[in-house]
């Protein structure tokens, strides 16, 4: 086989391919579903899902009463207080380079 008029070798390609494997594997990002990590360490574990459902009244009420005007809700799993934020999800940012944060409300 020839590439550019230079012939190659079925060592060369196979050495080639293995470094090209290699490089992307180690330089993929890593996800918490491709690193086998569970995404919710403790929220709800005896649920088969957890679905959070909050009436449209007690998001109003709850950003009027805030004062910021707004709600901000956690989408890391981390919050000692979920389903709203609590900022946990700086340490988990941190910890393992994600970049979430809340879904924030805001009248």
């Amino acid at each position: 086989m020839e590439v550019f008029g230079t012939p190659l070798d079925p060592i060369s390609i196979g050495i080639g391919i293995g470094i090209g494997v290699i490089l992307i594997t180690l330089l993929s990002p890593k996800t918490a579903s491709s690193s086998g990590q569970i995404i919710n360490p403790s929220i709800q574990k005896n649920e088969p899902k957890v679905a959070t459902m909050c009436p449209l009244q007690d998001i109003e009420d709850s950003i009027s009463k805030s004062d910021k005007g707004v709600l901000a809700y956690c989408r890391c799993w981390r919050s000692e207080n979920f389903p709203y934020c609590d900022g946990a999800h700086a340490k988990h940012n941190k910890e393992t380079g994600d970049n979430t944060g809340p879904l924030v409300i805001k009248k």
